[in-house]
């Protein structure tokens, strides 16, 4: 059986991002970052519909592996044109707040009321509208729940 890590991000909290484009990151999740991992953070994005947020701790573990990889290989490329288009670093300030970069917050549509979600090793965050939409487009069957039985969960 393995050991449970006690710096997972898991739950969902409701935030606002301000009209500078900060997020104050809910006490429960900048708790769990400050303490295991401290205040630095990336900010990216893959496909520019929501922001994660990785504490740089498992942004250069992420990094690292992409090393591995040659610097030619096509999936390398895309991965770091696209996390490097939408990302930047950022710390958290004394409120617990962090700057999602300009071009990230626009195509994200990151406005307003978020969605904060633990995703185990780092956060995602959401426009409360668009996730409780792709929710309601996408749901849960039963093919899922086949596919995390064979995982046995």
């Amino acid at each position: 059986m393995s050991e449970v890590r006690g710096d997972m991000f898991r739950g969902n909290h409701t935030a606002r991002i301000d009209e500078k484009g900060r997020l104050k990151i809910p006490v429960g999740f900048s708790r769990t970052l400050e303490e295991e991992f401290g205040r630095e953070v990336f900010i990216t994005s893959l496909t520019g519909d929501c922001a994660r947020i990785y504490p740089m701790k498992e942004w250069i573990a992420i990094e690292n592996r992409l090393l591995a990889l040659p610097s030619l290989d096509p999936t390398r490329r895309k991965f770091l044109e696209r996390t490097s288009y939408f990302g930047q670093t950022s710390e958290a300030d004394g409120q617990g707040r962090v700057l999602v970069p300009y071009q990230l917050r626009a195509r994200a549509e990151l406005i307003g009321d978020v969605a904060i979600l633990g995703a185990l090793t780092y956060l995602e965050v959401w426009s409360l509208d668009r996730f409780e939409a792709r929710l309601m487009a996408d749901p849960f069957t039963d093919d899922d729940a086949a596919a995390l039985a064979r995982l046995g969960i």
